[in-house]
């Protein structure tokens, strides 16, 4: 029997998905799953037809692969992924290579990377976005790990991806997490953008007191221009279907969201390596805030607050549009800055080459937060690959000279009206602290030496000099 080129374990939605992907472009596939039933269900349905093997082992599954066997786990993060390593080492041989293609947590694809190469098996943590579309269609994928494996599995893997302009969303990242750490920092971008677009929805709706199908309109319009992207596309979509009573769906959705990790892990990680990653936190706590539901009902009929919607005139509308979007697209831009910056110090803490401007350009079709300005990114980090930060290039500066008027406008507004932005608020803060030459820190390391003695320089003497004061004498 021919040999499969590559083999795939886990048949939830991505994995058939990519199962399905990685078939039409010519690649023979084997493919298995824990619950083997799933298998026969697959090969019976979607897979019908297609030249995908089924096996009902791991020894039979392994057998069906040509050397090196390259093997991509789509399978929970976690404990789930090492139990299949271990399943599959016995049945493996030196420089066959284990791709995990879920959202597995750095740390934990460091150590796996450094484990297998000590039994001569090459480990790569690659990620992979784009959802059940993107899988079946073209994600974008961000591959890391032991680098002896890129050549064996890259062919197979641009092939599948995502194209722009000609050109593979997939790229070699780096060593080690390094590409289930860009796949983390992308998933925290995502909570950012998603957060800010129900900040807009929300300002819309309760402010401006604007029907959801009009909202619609505006996310359409909004998505002709600078805010072009896949999930101000998709808002708009969402806000135009219709329950089976003929209301907006959307209404019908109960107001608690969840999350999986990765954005809280993007948040944790700022913390780690010091970086202030604002915009994604406030999105974290978001999420977390509104799954107090049932708290919050208790709290809206005893606290008060300003009525919500606001008095505007007619040619004042416009405006206030005009400002939400504004506050949304510089909102955007300091998410991707901040975001950046964590890989920046990232790439020198963990000691990784990563190449920013071609992390934006995987980062252009196929995956979640795919924009137009993703290509503003590369250009920005092609002019200068050391640029500390998108805010101090020249396009992201008069990008954001040209609508903080509007930005603070609807920051100053949904405050004075009750609204919550903590994602605008969040973003505007950053920028007016990040803009400052000096900022209080300086009484705050006056207090710190008070009560603790904990020491502070001074800004007449030279760096690296320490004092203490008697502040009490």
């Amino acid at each position: 029997m021919e040999k499969a080129d590559i083999g795939l374990i886990g048949l939830a939605v991505m994995g058939q998905n990519l199962a399905l992907n990685i078939n039409d472009h010519g690649f023979k596939l084997a493919v298995f799953n824990r619950t083997t039933s799933k298998v026969d269900d697959f090969l019976n349905g979607e897979a019908n037809g297609t030249n995908i093997i089924g096996t009902h082992s791991i020894e039979e599954f392994v057998s069906t692969l040509e050397s090196p066997r390259r093997i991509l786990l789509m399978v929970k993060a976690g404990e789930v992924v090492d139990h299949f390593i271990e399943l599959l080492i016995p049945h493996l041989a030196t420089g066959d290579i284990i791709m995990d293609g879920g959202n597995s947590l750095y740390t934990d694809t460091t150590r796996r990377v450094q484990a297998l190469e000590e039994q001569g098996i090459i480990y790569l943590g690659t990620g992979i976005s784009g959802g059940e579309e993107g899988a079946r269609n073209g994600p974008s994928i961000m591959p890391g790990g032991n680098k002896k494996g890129w050549s064996h599995v890259k062919g197979i893997l641009q092939s599948i991806t995502a194209k722009v302009d000609g050109k593979p969303c997939c790229d070699w990242i780096g060593e080690e997490g390094a590409g289930h750490y860009v796949k983390m920092v992308h998933n925290g971008i995502e909570y950012g953008d998603m957060q800010l677009i129900c900040e807009a929805y929300q300002f819309l709706r309760e402010g401006l007191g604007l029907g959801v199908d009009e909202i619609a309109d505006i996310f359409s319009q909004w998505n002709e221009g600078e805010l072009n992207s896949y999930l101000i596309e998709i808002t708009s979509h969402i806000l135009r279907v219709k329950d089976i009573d003929g209301e907006p769906l959307v209404d019908k959705i109960l107001d608690t969201a969840g999350q999986k990790g990765t954005g809280k892990w993007t948040a944790i990680n700022s913390l780690e390596l010091g970086i202030p990653l604002t915009l994604i936190g406030e999105a974290v706590f978001a999420r977390f805030l509104s799954a107090l539901k049932s708290e919050r009902v208790k709290a809206s009929k005893v606290l008060a607050g300003p009525n919500v919607a606001f008095e505007y005139s007619s040619e004042e509308k416009e405006t206030y549009i005009d400002a939400v979007k504004e506050a949304l697209y510089a909102s955007k831009i300091i998410s991707y800055t901040q975001g950046y910056m964590l890989m920046r110090e990232a790439a020198k803490e963990y000691q990784w080459n990563l190449n920013y401007g071609g992390i934006a350009l995987m980062w252009r079709g196929g995956c979640i937060i795919r924009s137009r300005f993703l290509e503003s990114i590369k250009q920005a980090y092609s002019n200068n690959p050391d640029l500390e930060s998108l805010l101090l290039d020249g396009f992201f500066q008069q990008a954001i000279t040209s609508t903080q008027n509007g930005w603070r406008k609807t920051v100053a507004r949904a405050v004075e009206s009750g609204i919550p932005v903590p994602g605008f608020a969040a973003a505007l803060t950053f920028y007016d602290g990040y803009r400052m030459a000096s900022v209080p820190a300086n009484l705050l390391q006056a207090q710190r030496d008070y009560f603790g003695a904990h020491t502070f320089e001074r800004i007449d003497q030279p760096r690296g000099q320490f004092y203490h004061h008697e502040w009490n004498d």
